[in-house]
C-alpha cells in the first residue's frame, strides 16, 4: 500500500498543476470571478473556484482505493466520503458563482455534518490531556454536527488572503499525515496524503500573488475532508485517542482563534451572519505587513502548532498541553493588542 499510496499523491501533485490553468479558464468563462469591493483586499477580478484542481484528482484517488480496497470496511469510507465530497464540491461551486446568503450556507453546513455523522465519520470522544478522555454516547451525534460547522467555516473566514488557507491547510494535513503514519492508520494516511499533495501543488498557484482563488468551493472541500481525517471514521480510530479532538484543534489554533474572534465580534454589533475586514489577517495588514510576510508569519505558528500537536503521539500530555496553551495565550495576547492598537488608529 506505501507504493500505491506514494504514486497516488504524485499524481495528485502533477495533475494539479496541470489542471490549475484549465480551471482558470473555466472559472473566466462561467463568470466564476472574485470582484474587488469593499470587503476584499485583492485589487483585480481573479478566477476562484480553484478547489477543482486537487478537487478532483484526490476524488478520482479516492474512488480507486475504493476499488481496490472492495470488501473491507475501509473501500466504504473512501466511497462514501468521496461521494460527499462531490455535493459539497458541486455545491460550494454554486455558491462561488451565485453567492448564495449566509443564513442558508449555515444550514448546508449543518446539513454536511449530519451526514457526515450517518456515513461514519463521527467524534466518538474527546481527548483529555490531564487523564481518560471522554466517551461522548448520545452527544457525539450534536458535537460531530458541531465539529464539521466549526472548521467549515474556520477554513472560510481564515481564507482573506492569497495563500492563508491553502498553506495553514496543507501543515495541518502533514500533521495529521504524521500521526496516521506513527498509529499507522491507512484511512488517516491515505486522506492526508492526498490532501497534502494536492494543496502543495495548489499553493504555487495560489500564493501570492494569487492566480486563483480557493473560493468556496476549494474552503468547503479542505475543511470537509479535514474535518472527516480528524474523526477517521468509527471503525478505524482505533488507537489514535489524542486525534479526537486535540490535535486538529492544535494545528488549526489560527484559523479557529480568528473564526472565535468573529464570533464575538459580530455578536457584539447584532449579526452573526455580517461579514467585515477584521480578521486577523486583516489586522496584520493594515499594520504594513506585505501579504507574502503574513503568510509566512501564519505558517511558522501554524508549524509551532503541529510539532506541539505530533507530540501527543510520543510523550507526557500534560506537559504538552501546557505548551500548547501557553503558546496559545501569547498568539491570543498579541492578536488582542494588534487588534486594539488599529481600533486607537
Amino acid at each position: 500500500m506505501t507504493t500505491l499510496i506514494t504514486l497516488a499523491a504524485l499524481f495528485i501533485f502533477l495533475i494539479t498543476q496541470l489542471l490549475v490553468p484549465f480551471n482558470i479558464r473555466f472559472s473566466i468563462l462561467h463568470g466564476i470571478i472574485a470582484r474587488p469591493n469593499e470587503r476584499r483586499i485583492h485589487k483585480v477580478n481573479t478566477p476562484e473556484a480553484g478547489g477543482l484542481s486537487f478537487a478532483i484528482p484526490i476524488i478520482a484517488m479516492q474512488l480507486l482505493l475504493a476499488l481496490f480496497t472492495r470488501g473491507e470496511e475501509i473501500s466504504r469510507l473512501f466511497f462514501e466520503l468521496s461521494v460527499v465530497s462531490t455535493v459539497a464540491l458541486t455545491f460550494g461551486l454554486l455558491d462561488d458563482r451565485f453567492e448564495s446568503p449566509a443564513r442558508y450556507k449555515f444550514i448546508w453546513q449543518i446539513v454536511l455534518g449530519i451526514v457526515m455523522y450517518v456515513i461514519g465519520y463521527r467524534v466518538l470522544f474527546i481527548t483529555n490531556p490531564l487523564g481518560e478522555h471522554f466517551i461522548l454516547g448520545w452527544l457525539s451525534f450534536p458535537i460531530t454536527v458541531l465539529w464539521y460547522v466549526v472548521v467549515i467555516n474556520a477554513i472560510n473566514l481564515i481564507d482573506g488572503m492569497d495563500g492563508l488557507a491553502t498553506g495553514i491547510s496543507a501543515i495541518a494535513c502533514m500533521v495529521l499525515l504524521t500521526v496516521g503514519i506513527i498509529e499507522n492508520n491507512l484511512l488517516v494516511i491515505c486522506l492526508s496524503s492526498f490532501m497534502v499533495a494536492g494543496l502543495l501543488a495548489f499553493l504555487r498557484f495560489n500564493f501570492f500573488p494569487a492566480k486563483i482563488f480557493l473560493g468556496e468551493t476549494g474552503a468547503q472541500y479542505i475543511a470537509l475532508n479535514i474535518a472527516a481525517i480528524s474523526t477517521a471514521g468509527a471503525s478505524q480510530f482505533k488507537g489514535i485517542t489524542s486525534m479526537t479532538l486535540i490535535i486538529p484543534l492544535a494545528a488549526l489554533a489560527i484559523p479557529f482563534l480568528d473564526v472565535s474572534l468573529a464570533i464575538f465580534r459580530r455578536i457584539r454589533v447584532g449579526n452573526i451572519f455580517k461579514a467585515d475586514k477584521a480578521h486577523i489577517h486583516h489586522t496584520m495588514l493594515a499594520f504594513g505587513l506585505s501579504q507574502r510576510t503574513i503568510s509566512i508569519i501564519v505558517y511558522f505558528i501554524t508549524f509551532l502548532f503541529g510539532l506541539i500537536a505530533i507530540g501527543f503521539s510520543f510523550t507526557d500530555k500534560k506537559i504538552l498541553f501546557s505548551l500548547l496553551m501557553l503558546l496559545l495565550v501569547v498568539v491570543v495576547i498579541t492578536a488582542y493588542i494588534l487588534m486594539r492598537m488599529e481600533q486607537k488608529k
